[in-house]
């Protein structure tokens, strides 16, 4: 690390907002599962909160390390990395959560092709975010396949 690194009161700002964001999600995603007793949808959104802060949490703790410590190379690659395994979990976040809309509101039914074509966006964003042209932990990254990527979460979304 930079011994010579001073953080900024910004840097200090958003590694506190990023600590009690994981705090929050994780203690809410265990007292959802706590609660669940059985309940189905309770256990989802347990599961998918825990999803969402693991995921998130490999590019945040590095983010609060870098706002304190500065920045070297293991740190830009642990966030490339934690950006990546981010992205992945996202993902399976909007996965998790057409399983919750479907018990929410079990006599709404989407067609088949709506449902085949979020898993199938799904895989294919899951398949880019593995690509190496991504150079997640580059400084330049690939603004084709993050377009592909993101166009892709968006269909996601949509659908």
């Amino acid at each position: 690390m930079n011994e010579k690194y001073v953080p900024k009161m910004p840097d200090i700002m958003e590694a506190f907002f990023d600590t009690c964001y994981l705090l929050f999600d994780l203690v809410a995603g265990f007292i959802f599962l706590d609660k669940a007793n059985g309940n189905m949808l309770f256990t989802l959104y347990g599961v998918l909160t825990l999803t969402l802060c693991g995921g998130d949490a490999f590019h945040l703790v590095p983010r609060i390390i870098r706002a304190f410590k500065g920045t070297n190379e293991k740190i830009k690659r642990q966030l490339g990395i934690g950006l990546q395994v981010s992205s992945i979990t996202m993902t399976v976040f909007y996965i998790i959560l057409l399983y919750i809309w479907k018990l929410t509101f079990p006599t709404l039914k989407a067609p088949f092709i709506v449902e085949a074509m979020i898993y199938i966006s799904a895989i294919i964003r899951i398949v880019v975010c593995f690509l190496p042209q991504n150079d997640w932990c580059g400084d330049e990254g690939n603004l084709k396949l993050s377009m592909i990527r993101n166009a892709d979460l968006q269909l996601l979304v949509l659908e």
